[in-house]
């Protein structure tokens, strides 16, 4: 397997923040607190460990809910490690996705195993915990009830409501058999659908399921799965969630540096509420609001006074869920953690939240990019080599590929750069000599410019229109390769499901991402299978 690395730079599917922050763009450094580097960990080793986090309460919730679950002598050392007021944790979370999702879900696992390693390296006396929060209070089940395998959808179809963690996985098993017919019968297959098969039908829950799948597949690295609707861990929560009810400042201070990015060229990433928490009850998870004076649950009978809500809180703090805009505050409060590692999406909504960091005197942590991977089979890179294409070129356009292949390729001249040049010069010398008869001509000499230059680009593309059809052949290759490589004109790992390249190299396609992967590095991935 070849790996290389690209910029972020030359990847046109990241976003503008993506890639400003990569560089360390500076309009966006009041927005987070570290900079991105193993030195920059000495400072946020000290700012966490003034905090006092809650160990005990950490570790026993842990215990509990690993009860059931298989650990490695790595996952209990790691656990118990976490007593220790020299042991920290980076961290990186996402719903409970079906048979993971998107290959970003493995990605995210793997930079943060890796980054733990790395911190273990550089600090030898401190201890590094990786962490995967499965955020399984989300309810949003369109998101997470599907994969792609060899372009096809897997939808999980359910009616249940509230919590996506709680949900039976009883709809899940009409889809396994389907599965196992498109998975085939080499040896690799049968092992991962094996896997698959346990977690969903040995399991009642979702959430159950998921840590299953999650702990089958990295456990081995040490890497501690956190349920994040844990009592115990709620309870560590009350005192921010008590002053969201109360008073409602995290919407003003979401809202005001998302104007203040918005100044500095970058749009907002989510939209606060008055109140950014949810009611959870039997089938729903619902908003709520203060309204003539008492706190209501949307689309619910539920009424409370500040009084009734506040003891409600008290005695029930799981039955209170962080929406989006207080769920990084949730994590921070309960883990000692120094990173968070995310995608660009992810880490955009966490520069919102710097400043309601502060209002609640919780350290920020470091924000570090995921890394992002292509992979290329065989086949694939055939095409490539037999084509002449660069690995940079593939993350063009399909467009602008095929137009630079072809501008390549082609014994004509098809670009009239040198054209368009030339008339630019002419209607330069001719607005110049207008200019000292009649000021007023000079819109008229450059609508007349503009309707050359449109004219010589309308005759480009018709040339270059004639010239592809002499290389219809290869631009079919290369609309197949772009088609296969970045489903959907978008980038590999946003779609494709992990089944795919595990039915193929088995365990050792997460042994190649861990050998390779380093968020630190702040470059795309690109492995190749030669």
């Amino acid at each position: 397997m070849q790996h290389s690395l690209i910029d972020f730079e030359n990847i046109p599917a990241l976003s503008a923040r993506d890639k400003a922050y990569a560089r360390g763009d500076k309009r966006l450094s009041a927005f987070y607190k570290y900079e991105v580097n193993l030195s920059s960990f000495k400072q946020v080793i000290e700012d966490k460990s003034r905090e006092k986090t809650d160990r005990k309460t950490l570790v026993e919730a842990l215990r509990q809910q690993y009860i059931n679950i298989a650990k490695t002598a790595a996952v209990q050392a790691n656990i118990t490690s976490l007593l220790d007021k020299n042991t920290f944790t980076v961290t990186t979370a996402h719903q409970p996705s079906l048979a993971t999702g998107p290959l970003y879900f493995i990605y995210k696992i793997i930079s943060t195993i890796n980054l733990a390693e790395n911190l273990r390296s550089a600090y030898p006396n401190k201890n590094f915990v990786p962490v995967y929060i499965q955020g399984s209070e989300d309810h949003d089940f369109e998101e997470i009830n599907h994969f792609h395998l060899f372009g096809k959808r897997f939808t999980w179809e359910n009616e249940e409501g509230g919590s996506v963690g709680k949900m039976t996985t009883k709809g899940i098993h009409p889809i396994l058999p389907e599965l196992q017919a498109i998975l085939g019968e080499s040896e690799n297959a049968k092992a991962v659908y094996e896997l698959i098969n346990k977690a969903y039908s040995k399991h009642d829950n979702y959430d159950d399921a998921t840590f299953f799948l999650v702990n089958e597949l990295f456990a081995k690295y040490g890497l501690v799965v956190v349920i994040g609707s844990v009592p115990a861990l709620k309870r560590l929560f009350i005192p921010i969630m008590q002053r969201e009810l109360v008073e409602q400042s995290s919407e003003q201070l979401v809202l005001n540096s998302i104007a203040a990015l918005k100044q500095e060229g970058f749009k907002g990433q989510a939209t606060p509420r008055a109140i950014n928490l949810f009611y959870l009850g039997n089938g729903f998870r619902e908003r709520i609001i203060l309204e003539d004076e008492v706190y209501k649950v949307l689309n619910t009978q539920l009424i409370f006074s500040r009084d009734e809500i506040l003891l409600e809180l008290q005695n029930h703090p799981e039955r209170f869920s962080p929406n989006v805009i207080m769920r990084p505050l949730y994590q921070e409060t309960f883990l000692p953690n120094l990173a968070y590692i995310g995608g660009g999406g992810e880490l955009a909504y966490w520069m919102e939240r710097l400043a309601q960091f502060e209002h609640f005197g919780i350290n920020f942590p470091m924000l570090i990019r995921r890394d992002s991977v292509l992979w290329i089979d065989k086949s694939s890179q055939k095409k490539i080599d037999k084509l002449g294409l660069t690995i940079k070129e593939l993350f063009m356009e399909e467009e602008a590929l095929a137009k630079r292949f072809v501008q390549a390729n082609s014994s004509a001249k098809v670009n009239l750069a040198e054209e368009k040049k030339v008339i630019e010069q002419i209607y330069q010398q001719a607005l110049e000599k207008a200019l000292k008869i009649d000021v007023a001509l000079q819109k008229s000499v450059l609508a007349e410019k503009t309707k050359a230059l449109k004219g010589l680009e309308q005759l480009e593309n018709k040339l270059l229109r004639a010239e592809k059809r002499k290389f219809d052949v290869a631009i079919q290759q290369i609309r197949g390769l772009k088609s296969k490589l970045f489903p959907d004109s978008g980038l590999q790992e946003r779609k494709d499901n992990f089944l795919a390249l595990y039915t193929k190299h088995g365990e050792s396609f997460i042994e190649e991402l861990k050998q390779a992967l380093n968020p630190m590095k702040k470059q795309f991935n690109v492995f190749i299978n030669k």
